[in-house]
């Protein structure tokens, strides 16, 4: 070991301590790789001067402690909030600038975004614990007080005075899009095999054909569909799919039941708009 880091005598890969992008195969005998480039290890000193900074408070006398900047080195919840926005920030201001790979931008920003939308739960939260209210806080987001509360609100179940699952299954926003897409296609079959035994059994090809024709007679052909908005309904999710006809834009809505099957569907004009931010 030389100056606290490992030295390498065979070939070595591994993971980048940063990133955790992988490092590519170590030829040649020397200190072993940890950063996969100078901005990782830039990154990596910045958080140990960071973790420096903080101040011993048993080695500061007790009437002096008012003195301080810092007197424990234990990060809040929020603090860690911060880090990871902040880090993902640097990380896509970084690719967009020289970027690792073709897709390196793309997943930054899609890290970014993450941690954004945590840090807006921990605000909202936040805002919630301050004795802001629902409509205070969707005034803020330029929604709804009810949409506002379905985005970030921690529903009580009356059932078993426990908290309601806010958890949206991954694939319900393209699946509740390819439904659409089925029906105008034609493809009435395989709309039919998502369903529950309970709408399996009110519709057939020939109901679905003739919603959709009721719909192609109002706005003409299906151009192409927005993107999907899901949410929790109890214990359903529903996804609102815009969508876009030639001469005017409706909304598929598409309700999965707790089994992952379609408990409901329908179709409607677009005004007013599904409440979403």
């Amino acid at each position: 070991m030389v100056g606290g880091e490992i030295v390498a005598d065979i070939p070595a890969s591994g993971a980048c301590q940063v990133c955790g992008r992988a490092l590519p195969p170590q030829q040649v005998k020397g200190r072993r790789r940890l950063y996969c480039d100078a901005r990782c290890r830039s990154a990596a000193r910045r958080e140990r001067a960071r973790k420096e900074q903080f101040v011993k408070q048993g080695l500061t006398v007790n009437h002096r402690h008012e003195y301080l900047d810092i007197t424990s080195s234990k990060s809040s919840p929020d603090d860690l909030v911060a880090a990871r926005a902040v880090d993902a920030a640097r990380h896509l201001a970084a690719e967009l600038s020289h970027p690792s790979s073709p897709h390196g931008a793309v997943a930054a920003a899609r890290e970014l975004s993450a941690a954004a939308e945590t840090a807006l739960q921990a605000a909202v939260d936040r805002a919630r614990a301050a004795g802001q209210s629902w409509r205070d806080i969707g005034e803020v987001l330029g929604t709804t007080r009810q949409a506002a509360f379905q985005r970030f609100g921690h529903p009580i179940d009356p059932r078993t005075g426990g908290p309601m699952s806010r958890e949206i299954p991954p694939d319900a926003a393209d699946r509740a899009v390819a439904i659409f897409d089925w029906h105008n296609q034609g493809r009435w079959q395989e709309i039919l095999d998502e369903l529950d035994d309970a709408m399996r059994a009110r519709h057939d090809p020939a109901r679905l054909s003739r919603g959709w024709a009721a719909m192609a007679g109002m706005f003409g052909r299906l151009e192409r569909t927005g993107e999907p908005f899901a949410r929790r309904a109890g214990d359903d999710t529903v996804v609102d799919v815009p969508l876009h006809f030639e001469a005017g834009d409706a909304r598929g809505i598409v309700r999965f039941g707790g089994d992952g099957k379609i408990a409901g569907m329908g179709l409607r004009p677009a005004s007013p708009a599904p409440e979403r931010n």
